[in-house]
């Protein structure tokens, strides 16, 4: 599906299609049943390679993905506010990479009490679909109807999403970004959705998985909505404009 914002940021991932559907695709990146996996390196191997992915709700790689994906509050029982700042002590027995890092914690939180508010502040939702599916763009047809799009983008190219999200609309409250893990801008994305005026929302923060995609680039998703108002102003914005031109010969 061709589109004029798209092809004016010159963007060398491509943009990947959130889509909830009830249909199961034919074919695509699909983590087994029970089998840990990371929802963000489904997502960058969506743009990247141009895969379909797709999950349920008994394949969504991880607790935080399975909450990400917007399949309910997926962390249950386990101690994620003590994940996300000094540590689980329980786990300092466990050998490897991963019991350490529980053990000492991810200190992105000075302690477990502020990690619990983060906890309480996210949007948990549950979609009405059985299958939430990621679809590069260039697998988009007319027939798809996507939630929500994400962008991967270096810093030329989200500054003109920025400009571009309040363009028609002078507020300056046109983006939002908030810390979450590298796939929860799709649970953001959704609260999003659900508003008149919906805020692209700014992502990939997460330092833990920071290392899924070059150092330049950050995620912007909009719902779909959202999307289409601001194609509609690409012509005869900034994006045609001599200044947006001579800024992509350093691209």
């Amino acid at each position: 599906m061709n589109s004029q914002l798209i092809n004016a940021l010159k963007l060398k991932m491509q943009p990947v299609a959130v889509i909830l559907t009830n249909d199961k695709p034919a074919d695509g990146l699909h983590f087994k049943e029970g089998v840990r996996g990371c929802v963000a390196a489904m997502l960058v191997a969506a743009s990247k390679k141009g895969q379909v992915a797709f999950f349920d709700r008994n394949s969504f790689g991880c607790p935080g993905g399975g909450t990400g994906l917007g399949f309910g509050d997926k962390y249950g029982r386990f101690p994620i506010h003590c994940l996300l700042s000094t540590g689980i002590k329980e786990m300092a027995a466990q050998t490897g990479s991963a019991g350490s890092a529980r053990a000492e914690g991810e200190r992105f939180y000075k302690n477990p009490e502020i990690a619990g508010k983060w906890v309480n502040s996210l949007p948990f939702t549950d979609v009405p679909t059985e299958y939430v599916v990621f679809k590069p763009w260039e697998h988009v047809t007319e027939r798809d109807e996507p939630k929500l799009i994400v962008f991967f983008a270096n810093a030329d190219q989200l500054s003109a999403l920025v400009v571009m999200a309040d363009y028609s609309r002078g507020t300056n409250q046109s983006i939002t970004a908030p810390f979450g893990a590298a796939c929860q801008s799709i649970l953001f994305g959704y609260a999003e959705a659900e508003k008149d005026n919906p805020r692209g929302v700014i992502g990939f923060f997460d330092i833990s998985q920071r290392k899924a995609v070059d150092k330049e680039t950050l995620t912007f998703t909009v719902p779909y909505k959202m999307f289409k108002e601001m194609e509609a102003n690409v012509a005869g914005s900034f994006l045609d404009m001599h200044v947006w031109h001579k800024l992509q010969e350093r691209q």
